[in-house]
């Protein structure tokens, strides 16, 4: 195993970020330990390794993080599930860091996040009532994009059992802290599938495509990241099976963009029309709600994760 520890700037508590998975349906995080350690498994940005990690938190909420990883480059038995082993040198310790403080936000300074609640009660609240927590992102853009492949017009228990399955038969087995995982496939893996169970040859094909694209580096958290929002949303819709609301969970919940108003999930409009006591007219005005949310800057993608979390949206 290899330790590093990453240092918060701003408020955050992974107490919260635990919790906040044990009810993300997607994530089908089950803390069974009881011991305040966050267990993952998950494909690394390069393309063909996978990496088990777990995490502390230091002296409670706002403390240092420390982690410790394994790397497997999945490359003898490439396109099996089998038992991650620990390489020398691992590859990329580097990055597995940075992806991890990405997929806890905490490659963002939230230093300025407390001062958003300074003449907007509604935020006050929020802040007040999830002390610490920032979004929990989706591994990677590419699992963001494979989910909303897999999760288009099924119910959302449904869809992460498919995602589970396809993880169990062909993704790597980690063992983390005690407890056996099941990263999702590598894109070199899921671009070999010819069907998937308990999904339509379409949506298959589109996984597929999704695969050739990260490798492509059309999922590239940093690019994606470095182009202004509309772009990289417009560049994102240009994928097979992705439209406007999947491009926008792709930007927010899988690069990590923190800065993100989402524009289409319904539910958050009518959650934010009731926190802040608008017409029923005004919470369908994209435009008005917009507004509003400008006054979130540069932390949008995250107050909107706290109503949503607020609302059980």
């Amino acid at each position: 195993m290899h330790a590093f520890t990453i240092t918060p700037q701003g408020p955050f508590s992974l107490a919260a970020a635990l919790g906040f998975l044990k009810g993300f349906t997607p994530a089908r995080y089950h803390d069974t330990a009881q011991d305040q350690v966050l267990r993952l498994a998950f494909p690394a940005d390069d393309g063909h390794s996978t990496v088990g990690v777990e995490v502390r938190q230091v002296d409670g909420p706002q403390g240092i993080v420390e982690a410790q990883a394994i790397v497997d480059t999945g490359l003898p038995g490439e396109g099996r599930a089998g038992t991650a082993t620990e390489t020398e040198p691992p590859p990329g310790m580097d990055t597995v860091r940075q992806q991890l403080a990405r997929i806890l936000s905490l490659d963002v300074d939230g230093s300025g996040f407390p001062q958003l609640a300074k003449g907007d009660p509604v935020v006050a609240e929020l802040i007040s009532a999830y002390p610490g927590l920032r979004p929990v992102c989706f591994h990677s853009p590419y699992e963001a994009a494979a989910w909303a492949v897999i999760g288009h017009r099924i119910r959302i228990v449904q869809a992460a059992a498919v995602k589970a399955r396809i993880a169990e038969h062909h993704g790597q087995h980690v063992t983390v802290a005690g407890r056996a995982l099941h990263a999702f496939p590598t894109p070199l893996v899921l671009r070999q599938l010819d069907r998937v169970p308990g999904l339509p040859d379409t949506k298959a094909e589109r996984l597929r495509h999704l695969a050739d694209a990260a490798l492509a580096g059309d999922l590239n958290a940093g690019r994606l990241r470095a182009m202004p929002a509309r772009d990289a949303l417009a560049h994102l819709q240009a994928l097979p099976g992705i439209g406007p609301f999947s491009a926008e969970l792709i930007l927010i919940r899988g690069a990590g963009h923190p800065d993100v108003f989402p524009r289409h999930e319904p539910r958050l409009h009518a959650a934010m029309a009731r926190a802040y006591g608008l017409s029923n007219q005004d919470a369908s005005d994209t435009n008005r709600l917009a507004d509003i949310s400008n006054h979130w800057a540069p932390y949008r993608s995250w107050v909107a994760l706290l109503l949503r979390t607020h609302s059980g949206t």
